[in-house]
């Protein structure tokens, strides 16, 4: 379960994609919670416009009503809205004079106490919230009025709706404005992956052109990509094209300095066979064709230590049953009284991560040391998981002492001295993984041998 989360948490902060995901993401939901404060405040100021609006044709119906007489107010005994004169109905009036004194209000205000002072200044109209005294909540809209039918006066009409009308209403908009939020928040976010992806369409498709290099299948970037990606091509095309150039170059110099010592190293050795003609020379000449022969390994192991480096760019990957198969039938040839069994305990499809000459010569000195040193059975195992590639040659030989493994992996030192050689097998092998970041391991095999164990 942890090594899964580990896994997910590494794929959203290694993923350009999930991270511009979830920074959209992010700015989405910012983006709603500061649109939500502004869709309510203009719900707000429309459904107070709506109240003042009915409030003022209230009022209105009041003016229309009202006389005066000898500038004293009177109202007629039904109202042309039946609601001011049903108790505890909704719709509430109160007249006051300009000293503020109440001079009339409606049947159905008869039991509400409300504490207001109208401003008499000229100010025309105005709507506000109240308390009575229970604490509940009131629209009060305030209307002056300086003639009633042509005739001086001086009133305040004032009409109240209470607020509780207006909650319901309130709460409906804001559970839809909620419900729209979020699935516009969940159709953007939708919107946004789906432009991402195609966005990040041309990367894939670089991506996968830099697998086809990788794999050999492909030798440059092509220049189908969007023009931001074209400078990035470009680079690494001139890259590839510079490792392929200079690395023709360093095996052309190879092979020619393979050439060139190789007549003086063949002229030495017929001069040797020409001084081993003679009697008195011969321990001489044993000496000098020794010391030949171990140029000759000395040449051979640093021009394979020069060339066997992986590559910046390309990966190579080589069957492992196709190299095992011919080395093992070389091998057979070699050491044909020995009979030996060679166990095949990895998958037949299974590939490893190196260069095809890189491989053989690994696996070569590792197999030719397991021939040796068997008394007849070798086993080859392999595998692939997320932390690498494990490699390992075991044989039932005599194995190799806990005190003795490091120093085998020195070059030039040797535990078999029965058999001709310079001892440097193993540190070719080392040499060939230091130059893939792998390791070695010399442990004890199962068949009862030695095991020699490579992780890349």
């Amino acid at each position: 379960m942890r090594s899964a989360r580990g896994r997910l948490q590494r794929r959203w902060s290694s993923s350009l994609r999930w991270r511009l995901m979830l920074g959209s993401a992010v700015l989405a939901v910012l983006f709603m919670l500061a649109l939500l404060p502004a869709l309510r405040s203009a719900f707000l100021i429309a459904l107070e416009q709506s109240v003042e609006k009915r409030l003022a044709a209230d009022a209105g119906a009041l003016i229309s009503a009202a006389r005066t007489d000898n500038g004293k107010l009177s109202m007629p005994s039904k109202l042309p809205d039946e609601e001011f004169d049903i108790p505890d109905a909704k719709l509430l009036g109160f007249i006051y004079d300009r000293e503020g004194n109440l001079v009339w209000q409606s049947r159905s205000a008869r039991d509400i106490s409300v504490t207001y002072l109208p401003r008499y200044d000229g100010g025309g109209n105005r709507l506000l919230r109240i308390d009575d005294s229970n604490g509940d909540e009131f629209y009060l809209y305030d209307v002056e009025v300086d003639l009633l039918r042509g005739e001086s006066a001086a009133f305040s009409i004032v009409t109240l709706q209470p607020a509780s009308d207006t909650q319901a209403l309130y709460n409906g908009f804001m559970q839809q404005l909620y419900l729209w939020l979020g699935l516009a928040l969940l159709l953007l976010l939708g919107l946004l992956w789906f432009g991402l992806t195609w966005g990040f369409r041309s990367l894939r498709g670089l991506r996968r052109e830099l697998d086809e290099v990788e794999s050999g299948h492909r030798e440059r970037l092509s220049e189908a990509h969007p023009s931001e990606l074209l400078r990035l091509t470009g680079s690494l095309n001139r890259l590839l094209d510079s490792e392929r150039q200079q690395r023709e170059r360093y095996r052309h110099s190879l092979d020619d300095l393979a050439h060139s010592l190789k007549t003086p190293l063949s002229v030495l050795q017929g001069a040797s066979e020409i001084i081993a003609a003679h009697p008195e020379n011969r321990e001489q000449t044993r000496i000098v064709q020794v010391q030949i022969e171990r140029m000759s390994q000395q040449i051979s192991y640093q021009l394979q230590r020069a060339s066997l480096r992986k590559s910046g760019l390309i990966r190579h990957r080589v069957p492992l049953r196709q190299v095992l198969d011919n080395l093992c039938e070389a091998l057979d040839k070699v050491y044909a009284g020995k009979q030996v069994t060679v166990q095949r305990a990895f998958d037949p499809e299974l590939q490893i991560p190196m260069e095809r000459a890189a491989l053989l010569e690994l696996l070569g000195n590792l197999l030719e040391n397991a021939y040796r040193l068997c008394l007849g059975q070798v086993r080859v195992s392999a595998s692939i998981s997320d932390g690498g590639c494990q490699l390992c040659v075991e044989d039932d030989g005599p194995g190799v002492p806990i005190s003795q493994r490091e120093r085998i992996l020195r070059r030039g030192e040797r535990l078999d001295g029965q058999h001709p050689g310079q001892g440097i097998g193993t540190a070719v092998v080392k040499d060939i993984l230091e130059s893939y970041d792998g390791e070695l391991f010399v442990e004890k095999a199962e068949l009862g041998g030695a095991a020699f164990r490579v992780r890349l």
